[in-house]
């Protein structure tokens, strides 16, 4: 396990679009997301301790978020074949266990994954009405065995800020978890594993 932190992608950055299957094979994606006041892309895993401890509280957290308008996309890009933990059919319990209620997607080819120059499991993207990137980072300060409690206020504050139509103000502090599991031959040059 290589631990990492974001890129912080530049902020303004469109929305990179996709479509991706779930593990049952029906595509969802960018397109899907209409007119949402904003769109949250989150690169997760299964095997991730990082994930793992934020899971549980993620899934409700997201329901409220969703509730509330947001479009939410989770993406799983690790390299199944190396990580069966992180395989389709242990993606559908994984999701089912924490009570997430969003599309939960395989990236296969690891190409989104690129297009958002994601580094690590959790790493989320927020981007606002317009489709810009207006939050990437964090989901707070909670880190396994830190003591510290997963709240989601970091990204909830952006959240709230984009589906009020505000800006996002503040400091955005790079997320930190385990590296992508990058394919042979598809590992960009921002990982330095």
């Amino acid at each position: 396990m290589v631990n990492v932190t974001s890129t912080m992608l530049p902020l303004g950055t469109p929305l990179p679009d996709f479509t991706l299957p779930d593990p049952d094979g029906v595509d969802h994606g960018t397109a899907d997301v209409g007119d949402a006041p904003g769109v949250l892309v989150a690169f997760v895993c299964n095997h991730c301790p990082y994930v793992k401890h934020i899971a549980a509280d993620f899934g409700p957290l997201a329901k409220q978020w969703q509730d509330a308008g947001l479009a939410i996309l989770a993406v799983n890009a690790n390299d199944a074949s190396s990580y069966p933990d992180d395989s389709p059919d242990r993606m559908r319990e994984f999701a089912a266990a924490n009570g997430w209620t969003f599309p939960y997607l395989v990236d296969e080819s690891q190409a989104v994954a690129l297009d958002y120059r994601a580094a690590c499991t959790p790493d989320f993207f927020l981007f606002d009405r317009d489709r810009r990137l207006a939050y990437r980072g964090r989901l707070d300060a909670s880190r396994p065995n830190s003591g510290v409690p997963v709240t989601g206020d970091e990204l909830g504050e952006a959240i709230d800020a984009v589906l009020a139509g505000r800006p996002v103000t503040g400091e955005q502090r790079p997320s930190m978890g385990c590296n992508i599991k990058w394919k042979p031959g598809n590992a960009p040059e921002w990982f330095t594993g």
